[in-house]
């Protein structure tokens, strides 16, 4: 992961040294562009009964037509900790609601929300800012994937009841196709240093618990489940051009 976090980053940078011959203050161009992105986001729905507010953090290839149309793709990491159901290993404590290790002592187990969100992205962008028609209010609407997960984080790995196989009768792993929709503003400046969006955004995602069986409720869980997040959303825009060349003139 932190290797292809590095070959991302190393790509975005070669690319912004690409130099073309365009201007965003003189009207609409054709704007391929890489973007990093945080997500602040609150939980509804049936995931707000099992997570709190979380974070995203997300990498998006995207295009701007001349006609401002963008289409993009996007894979978003999705981490929190602050989980609602936090009994879901009540049937491996004892009576005092604790769980023993090996070694007889009270077992260090943490519990983290871990998921991941892909999304394919069309919308348009509306120009409100004189001398760069490139900047303005944008609307997107998407369809993609949402996955998530209860990550059990056994410290010391030593509960025989949460090895690697039976921790997947208890994380709840859950998917389903999603839709989201964002809007906000979206800036390109004319000296091409400061580009960035800013916006909320909506999902709402039909899913299901991919496992075959919860080991804590004894039985599978064949329900159909409507997630939702909702949050305030930040990325940094990497365009794949450069200022123009430094213009003379002779007297």
């Amino acid at each position: 992961m932190k290797f292809k976090v590095f070959i991302f980053f190393l790509i975005c940078f070669s690319i912004a040294r690409i130099q073309a011959q365009i201007s965003v203050k003189d009207s609409t161009i054709f704007i391929p562009m890489f973007s990093g992105s945080y997500s602040a986001q609150i939980p509804g729905g049936d995931l707000g009964k099992r997570f709190g507010i979380n974070s995203a953090i997300g990498t998006k290839f995207s295009i701007k037509t001349k006609s401002n149309y963008i289409f993009g793709t996007e894979y978003q990491f999705l981490f929190g900790d602050s989980i609602k159901e936090n009994d879901i290993l009540n049937n491996l404590a004892t009576s005092s609601g604790m769980i023993i290790n090996n070694s007889g002592q009270e077992a260090e187990i943490y519990f983290y929300e871990r998921g991941f969100r892909i999304n394919n992205t069309v919308g348009k962008l509306w120009s409100t800012k004189k001398g760069n028609p490139n900047s303005g209010i944008f609307f997107l609407a998407g369809i993609g994937l949402l996955q998530h997960k209860i990550r059990i984080d056994d410290i010391h790995r030593d509960v025989p009841g949460l090895s690697k196989e039976y921790k997947k009768g208890y994380d709840r792993l859950t998917n389903g196709i999603s839709f989201s929709q964002t809007i906000g503003y979206m800036h390109f400046s004319n000296n091409r240093r400061i580009n960035f969006y800013v916006g909320l955004e909506f999902t709402q995602a039909v899913t299901q618990n991919r496992r075959s069986y919860n080991y804590d409720e004894m039985q599978r869980d064949n329900s159909n489940r409507l997630d939702l997040l909702n949050g305030i959303k930040f990325g940094w825009i990497i365009p794949i051009y450069k200022k123009t060349p430094q213009e003379f003139y002779f007297y």
